[in-house]
């Protein structure tokens, strides 16, 4: 039996009450998390100085920031948990890549592409929007040797792809596509094997890695 992504204890951080509002519902319809609090910014900041973070469970953060300043955490400390950082433009992502956020996309992010960030950092991959990834690499061009084999899906295994990182079964995909069982069976078996991954975790990782979840 496929290994299915567990479900993730979340929390929402935002300044603006109706973001996190927006966000908590937004996630809430995810099958593969749990929003189980939301904080403001100042709250959030005044936790970590307590170190009171750690002991709420949790297994991530999705974070709003927004248009807002970069911030300074007490003796720069680094964030305990795995953060998906959302941004309104790219000034603020190298000041949060220096923190430890490996996670950052853009406000307007799918829910799922939040999901599968947040599923990635468990694994220590980092995820960045495409148009922030130069913000933090330095601009030397690679070898060709070091670029990542291309991996094409398609257009029925990205769907299939898409409905894997939110954590639905193959017979709910197979209802949500309205085909079979035994044809979701075949696309997820070749979407594992295009991904050179041994379970449907590993597929979702793979594939963040390589942005094909947030095309």
């Amino acid at each position: 039996m496929s290994e299915l992504p567990p479900i993730l204890s979340i929390a929402i951080v935002a300044n603006d009450p109706l973001a996190r509002a927006g966000l908590a519902a937004l996630l809430a319809a995810e099958p593969a998390c749990e929003v189980v609090a939301q904080l403001s910014l100042a709250d959030w900041l005044a936790d970590l100085q307590a170190d009171e973070w750690t002991d709420l469970g949790l297994d991530g953060v999705v974070w709003d920031v927004g248009w807002a300043a970069p911030v300074t955490l007490p003796e720069a400390e680094p964030f305990p948990l795995p953060v998906v950082a959302l941004l309104a433009e790219e000034t603020a992502v190298p000041h949060l890549w220096s923190l430890g956020i490996q996670a950052m996309l853009r406000r307007d992010a799918p829910a799922a592409a939040m999901v599968a960030a947040l599923q990635a950092t468990q694994h220590g991959v980092a995820v960045l929007d495409p148009e922030f990834v130069t913000a933090v690499l330095p601009p030397t061009p690679l070898a060709s040797e070091t670029l990542p084999e291309l991996v094409e899906l398609t257009p029925r295994e990205q769907e299939v792809l898409i409905l894997l990182a939110k954590g639905l079964t193959n017979k709910a995909i197979a209802h949500q596509l309205e085909i079979s069982d035994h044809t979701v069976k075949f696309h997820v078996n070749a979407i594992l094997g295009k991904l050179n991954a041994q379970s449907r975790t590993e597929a979702v990782v793979q594939a963040t890695r390589l942005g094909l979840l947030l095309l």
